[in-house]
């Protein structure tokens, strides 16, 4: 409505014009004269938009730009008939830019997309172009180029080959990395398989013509075989996991450029794959970002592709093994030499190969980040360290060129300058021994040995309390006194190494012959209480077992593995292949064995006080009952139970536990088989009274013959009651 009130505005002042002046329309009087009026210049706009204004003598007329058209389709008009409106020309019959391209309508005109491999050189048409004519080296120094409708195609010479794709350079086949007869291949069984199934792969390419290569089913091939090997569990020496990783990479290197898509993904039981592809004429550019179950890997095309001869092809490949860190959980031999300090290694993450088509990935541009996720079914010990490592070519972990950028409990970041088969390993250190401990184990030890040897003398000169269960205390305080003893004077001297390996061997020797005689010490009590009351053993069978059973166990571990006593650090069993459960199997049975005996034993000591003495009040009955449990628990070696927390790191609070019980199990002895027996208690005063009184000397049952005191004697034994016996 505006445009058409300024034409009727316009007219107006027209027509007055020209009757007042008297000219006719479309002129107007100057001077005399009356001359025409340049409508178009005098009212800019006239015409509207989209359209030009033409001037002629009296009048004018509108004509639509190129791409407009009139709305009453009139070719001239004035400004009152009519606008120019757009023309969408890719309604046109017939259709523009067809058939290599789409059309987009502008404003008084259009634009053709074309697809690739065609360009719009004349307007309304999609060309192909000529990629051959463009880059001349566009297939490599060993193909030639041959022109398709929207593509090319590289024809390669002979040993090399594009692998069935249309825009892949040519590379040489290198067919004989796929070699059966390698040391490596000869090691596992089953890559013999795989070597040949991917050699055969190889060969046929260089004959392969384009479109029959299919990538996806030669890596599900080779993926499936693969399994088969992890699956028999033959990868189990280390040159047979480094031929399982080299043929591996070397094989994703094959298939990758035969894959037909940009992004490929598969996974079986043992294995996960992303592989990512890019073709085109320059060098690919942008993150490459790839994901599998447990490891996340970063990195950028330009860092895959390197600098190699074949610049519109770029491949990355994450590779992860489900299972594998199972048999790369050892050849910790650099790592040691990289972490002094340590104690073992293990395996915190699942083994992935990284593989990508840069020829130079032992010195990258720029590092590659991986992300792995740690194992869960593993404790994480509080003072472990994770160490970012690879599988070097001497088949062993190394740490050189990788760091760790980020670790938590969930997850560690590893950034690499090499690529290669990469995994998270657990550096696990010994435990921190304060101050504050070795003062405590000082200080009990040296009190244990004072009791120890209190208590050997006790048990080997009191004639009173003779018997089986004081010659099984009597080797027990002689075992324990021994192992205290070497503990405390050589379990840190770790030179000379065969001094060290000596004293290892001894601290085996009198601990088990300790746990030995504990056992024996509840078969006794489990006789005595359940069998037969006051039942003995013979002291050889005492003997042969004491002594036997530890010494077997000692000479089968040193014909074993004899390097295996001493340490770096202490005089003790080393915790690598498995040497320490020499000592802590028996222990764990011997343990399991006292506490049938002391379960038994107790339920019938139970019963026993509530039959033996009707008098004794139950206050009494439950206090005897509570010493003679804790004894039973004490000399049955239940404390050794704490020990078994130790093999873990970051027990602190449980070695304080350990260290308190085991220093003063000599004193824990001598309170309970000495001081708490009446008969031991008797024989003291009669001891002191004949130091202090000599007179007296010839009273003493340590050197008495009387028949009379021997009968008084025992009767005063016989009126013990289970609290002095037990």
């Amino acid at each position: 409505m505006g445009f058409e009130r300024k034409l009727l505005i316009l007219g107006f002042v027209y027509a007055l014009q020209t009757s007042v002046f008297g000219c006719q329309n479309g002129f107007q009087m100057i001077g005399n004269n009356c001359e025409d009026i340049d409508e178009c210049k005098d009212y800019p706009g006239l015409c509207g938009n989209n359209s030009r204004c033409l001037n002629t003598n009296g009048s004018y007329h509108c004509n639509c730009l190129p791409g407009f058209v009139n709305s009453k389709r009139k070719l001239n008009f004035s400004a009152s008939e009519g606008q120019c409106l757009d023309i969408n020309e890719c309604t046109d019959s017939p259709p523009k830019c067809t058939p290599y391209g789409k059309c987009l309508n502008l404003l008084g005109s259009y634009e053709c997309s074309c697809n690739s491999g065609y360009s719009n050189k004349s307007q309304g048409e999609c060309k192909d172009i000529d990629e051959c004519k463009i880059n001349a080296n566009i297939c490599g120094e060993n193909g030639s180029c041959k022109n398709l409708n929207g593509s090319y195609q590289c024809l390669c010479n002979a040993g090399f080959t594009s692998y069935g794709q249309e825009r892949t350079q040519c590379s040489e086949l290198k067919c004989d990395r796929f070699s059966a007869d390698s040391n490596l291949v000869k090691s596992l069984g089953g890559l013999a398989d795989i070597v040949a199934m991917m050699r055969n792969s190889c060969l046929d390419l260089s004959n392969m013509s384009f479109g029959k290569a299919d990538g996806d089913a030669l890596l599900e091939k080779l993926l499936t075989a693969t399994d088969s090997v992890l699956s028999s569990g033959d990868v189990e020496s280390e040159d047979g996991v480094s031929g399982l990783l080299n043929t591996m990479e070397k094989a994703i290197l094959l298939i990758g450029p035969q894959l037909k898509a940009n992004d490929t993904k598969m996974e079986t039981k043992k294995t996960e794959v992303k592989i990512a592809v890019r073709r085109g004429l320059n060098r690919p550019t942008g993150p490459v970002s790839l994901t599998s179950e447990h490891v996340h890997l970063n990195t950028d095309w330009t860092t895959a592709a390197g600098t190699g001869p074949y610049p519109g092809f770029a491949l990355a490949s994450l590779l992860s093994y489900k299972n594998l860190e199972r048999s790369v959980n050892r050849s910790f031999k650099v790592m040691k030499d990289f972490e002094k300090d340590a104690i073992s290694f293990q395996i915190f993450s699942k083994v992935v190969s990284v593989v990508v088509s840069n020829p130079s990935t032992q010195n990258l541009s720029s590092p590659v980040n991986i992300t792995f996720r740690h194992l869960q079914d593993i404790k994480q010990p509080p003072e472990a360290r994770y160490i970012c490592a690879y599988w070097n070519e001497k088949g062993v972990w190394s740490p050189d060129g990788c760091s760790q950028e980020l670790s938590n409990d969930s997850y560690t970041v590893c950034s690499c300058k090499h690529l290669s088969s990469f995994a998270v390993l657990m550096a696990l250190y010994p435990m921190k021994h304060t101050f504050e401990l070795q003062l405590l184990t000082k200080i009990g030890l040296g009190i244990s040995l004072v009791c120890l040897l209190l208590s050997i003398l006790t048990f080997k000169f009191c004639r009173s309390i003779q018997g089986t269960r004081t010659t099984i205390h009597l080797h027990l305080c002689i075992c324990l006194f021994m192992a205290d003893l070497i503990f405390l004077v050589g379990i840190s001297r770790t030179s000379p190494k065969g001094g060290c390996s000596f004293v290892a061997a001894m601290l085996h020797f009198f601990f088990l012959g300790v746990m030995t005689w504990m056992l024996l010490e509840g078969v006794q009590l489990y006789r005595m209480v359940v069998l037969v009351f006051n039942a003995t053993i013979r002291p050889l069978y005492l003997y042969l077992i004491g002594y036997g059973v530890p010494l077997g166990i000692v000479i089968i571990s040193v014909m074993i593995r004899s390097g295996g006593y001493g340490t770096e650090d202490h005089c003790w069993l080393s915790l690598q292949h498995g040497l320490i459960w020499s000592f802590f199997g028996p222990v764990c049975f011997i343990i399991i064995l006292n506490v049938f005996f002391f379960i038994i034993t107790v339920w019938k000591l139970a019963q026993k006080f509530a039959t033996l003495n009707p008098d004794l009040s139950k206050l009494h009955k439950i206090r005897a009952f509570t010493v003679t449990a804790v004894a039973q628990m004490c000399i049955l070696g239940l404390m050794w139970v704490f020990g078994a927390f130790l093999f873990s790191e970051g027990t602190i609070a449980l070695a304080y536990i350990f260290t308190i019980l085991n220093s003063l199990q000599g004193a824990l002895v001598f309170i309970m088989h000495c001081l708490l027996s009446k008969q031991v208690r008797d024989e003291y005063v009669q001891l002191l009274s004949c130091v202090c009184t000599p007179q007296k000397k010839r009273y003493s049952d340590f050197s008495s013959t009387n028949p009379s005191s021997s009968q008084s004697q025992g009767s005063r034994s016989g009126q013990i009651t289970g609290e002095s016996q037990i």
